[in-house]
């Protein structure tokens, strides 16, 4: 389905739908089940030794382990979880302690705020460690006032961080390769499934399942790259598996090219591809590939490709090992980064800011509770988590949905037992709508949190005070943090359109000129793996820019014409770069590729200034008859009278 499909916008805003509309992610049962006894069990434990209250804070402190892991590697999730879990405990650490003094606790929320908006740009992990950082600093300032001690509450809430840090790696003893081999198959699969919709002539399956088919790619390089393949010579495994998939390169572009010119692929291809998938994930041996039949020696190139890369898939090539990097190279590029442009600091001081409101707001709030209210700026304008807009308004309905919820449970529970189910219920919710949809998360986290801060502190009627707190932190975010703030309203995608644009540029100088040694094949496959990242990448800002009533909504709508035909194009590229493979296609004259290059210059200027481009002379042989027709298309989105929709992108 196009995702700018404004036909329900005709009854509900375009911008509503696409609020409402959920991820489509796979559902891992393991993290459900995982979800319900790490934050149920210490209630559990907590109730039979007659101190709900201390198992609550366990509890509390294992929560990270849920909402920060993700799918993959064991190593890549345990750095990911020690970071995260090691920043809530130092983080609710600095609340407690400076809880009791309001003065003092503000100063320590704000200065925690700008820090944690800082670290978000050093990548994924230090990222989802500053949102903990953060989270955690403030609930501690509520934690201060329960009548706790300060030793027994970071006690008991260290103690629920390593307890969810152990159940979420206690399988790595038995099941350490699980993750990279499921990324290998999961390649194979949607390889079978995206040629399975070109045998049955459905082009828009065929053009979703090619968007999964890069996602894929990108999880499985991500696994093995930065998680196993600088790792000393004994991990064997995981270097064949690395091995492997990069000699699935030729495949992918072999049919990736067979879906582009409209070839319909043998069943028995499909079939293999499907039989390989479930060899990676068992560790079997790969199984004998097909042989091309004899009554049909002419297969187009396409096709001749598929059975040649399958026939090829099982050699053992040696790929060389990435050095990584020193950690203070790490953090040295951080700092470059942070010095090399606004954006950053622009996202800190409109967290800073927003934060700052939010405290001097909680001393005009009759509630001595009211650290909601921080919170709730915190988590909306958490700087690399997608569209203010969207967030603030799921934030506010599912809180009001989530603390119906868990005021009814903490109003109508006869005996404290059953809250040990109701715990272990909202925590499959909460593991169920993490990644799915913000506002589903926010439901299920909701109860959870005022089930674990009620048990703890005693105070049972938090519910109404957290709907206000939060419906003024909502509408702290969306007047300052939003209607207010300089540039928060401005289109942005067309930027990361026009470096889509160079990056597909980068790709065809190398693949629409044979490749006549293998140095120049693996350049190849680099930037084609970069050119179809960047436009995985751009499809993210689409979605998280699509819901919003603003001309940054706007332009997302219209720019969709122009990302699909970036991404047929590529795939176009695509298709020449096999055929020269193949010895079937003439390489074209360097003239005509200059005429591509030059055209997506002109496309990426045209995206940046918001001034239409002069005519541009496309490529006129055979060879590139459908590269130019995909450079046409691209262009005719960047020009006519509807220019104007796509200016201001800066």
């Amino acid at each position: 389905m196009d995702p700018s499909d404004d036909r329900a916008g005709r009854v509900i805003p375009r911008w509503l739908v696409h609020l409402l509309r959920t991820k489509p992610v796979p559902i891992h049962w393991s993290q459900l089940v995982r979800a319900a006894v790490v934050l149920s069990a210490p209630i559990a434990v907590g109730y039979l030794v007659d101190h709900i209250g201390y198992g609550a804070l366990v509890s509390a402190g294992a929560l990270p382990s849920i909402t920060a892991d993700v799918v993959g590697a064991y190593r890549s999730r345990a750095k990911r979880l020690s970071g995260a879990l090691g920043a809530a405990v130092f983080g609710f650490a600095l609340g407690v302690l400076t809880g009791a003094d309001a003065v003092l606790s503000a100063l320590v929320v704000i200065g925690i705020a700008a820090v944690s908006a800082l670290i978000s740009d050093a990548g994924s992990n230090a990222s989802i460690a500053g949102l903990q950082l953060f989270v955690f600093t403030v609930l501690g300032t509520g934690q201060s006032t329960a009548g706790v001690p300060a030793g027994i509450s970071l006690t008991c809430f260290a103690v629920g961080a390593a307890w969810g840090l152990f159940a979420a790696l206690v399988g790595w003893t038995t099941r350490a390769t699980v993750p990279e081999r499921s990324a290998v198959a999961q390649v194979y699969l949607e390889l079978a499934t995206m040629l399975s919709a070109a045998a049955a002539d459905d082009d828009e399956t065929a053009l979703d399942a090619r968007y999964r088919l890069t996602q894929a790619l990108n999880t499985a390089y991500d696994r093995l790259l930065s998680a196993r393949s600088w790792l000393p010579g004994r991990d064997d495994t995981y270097r064949k598996l690395l091995n492997r998939l990069v000699a699935s390169t030729p495949l992918v572009e072999a049919a990736v090219a067979a879906v582009n010119e409209g070839v319909r692929p043998p069943r028995e291809v499909i079939a293999h591809l499907t039989d390989l998938s479930t060899a990676v994930l068992s560790g079997a041996p790969l199984p004998t590939p097909p042989s091309p039949p004899d009554d049909r020696p002419e297969q187009p190139p396409a096709v001749a490709a598929l059975y040649a890369a399958l026939r090829d898939l099982d050699a053992e090539k040696e790929q060389l090992r990435r050095a990584r990097p020193a950690a203070w190279r790490r953090v040295w590029e951080w700092l470059l980064s942070l010095s090399s442009g606004p954006l950053t600091w622009l996202a800190a001081a409109r967290l800073t800011v927003c934060v700052t409101l939010a405290e001097l707001t909680r001393f005009y709030v009759p509630n001595d509770r009211s650290y909601w209210i921080t919170l709730t700026v915190g988590l909306v304008l958490k700087p690399d988590f997608g569209s203010v807009f969207g967030r603030a308004v799921l934030r506010g309905v599912g809180t009001v949905v989530g603390a119906g919820v868990g005021g009814a449970a903490l109003a109508l529970t006869p005996h404290a037992a059953l809250f040990i189910p109701l715990v272990a219920l909202f925590g499959v919710g909460l593991a169920f709508g993490k990644g799915r949809h913000y506002g589903l998360l926010s439901a299920f986290a909701t109860p959870l949190v005022l089930i674990q801060m009620a048990l703890s502190s005693g105070d049972y009627e938090a519910a109404p005070e957290r709907v206000v707190d939060t419906m003024v932190g909502c509408a702290l975010v969306l007047v300052f943090g939003y209607l207010l703030w300089p540039g928060s309203r401005r289109p942005v995608l067309g930027r990361r359109l026009a470096d889509v644009a160079e990056a597909i540029s980068s790709y065809s100088e190398y693949a629409l000129r044979p490749a006549k040694d293998a140095q120049r094949r693996n350049e190849r496959s680099r930037r084609r793996r970069k050119a179809y990242r960047e436009l995985s990448d751009v499809r993210t800002a689409f979605l998280q820019n699509v819901v919003e009533p603003s001309a940054a909504g706007r332009q997302a709508v219209a720019w969709w014409p122009g990302i699909v035909a970036l991404e047929q194009l590529v795939d176009a590229i695509t298709a020449v770069a096999v055929s020269l493979d193949r010895n079937v296609l003439e390489p074209p004259e360097e003239s005509e590729v200059r005429k591509v290059r030059a055209a997506l210059a002109e496309f990426s200027l045209a995206v940046r200034t918001g001034i239409e481009p002069p005519p541009v002379d496309l490529p006129q042989g055979d060879q590139l008859a459908g590269v130019r027709s995909q450079l046409a298309m691209a262009l005719d989105v960047i020009t006519g009278p509807d220019l104007h929709t796509f200016r201001h992108v800066h």
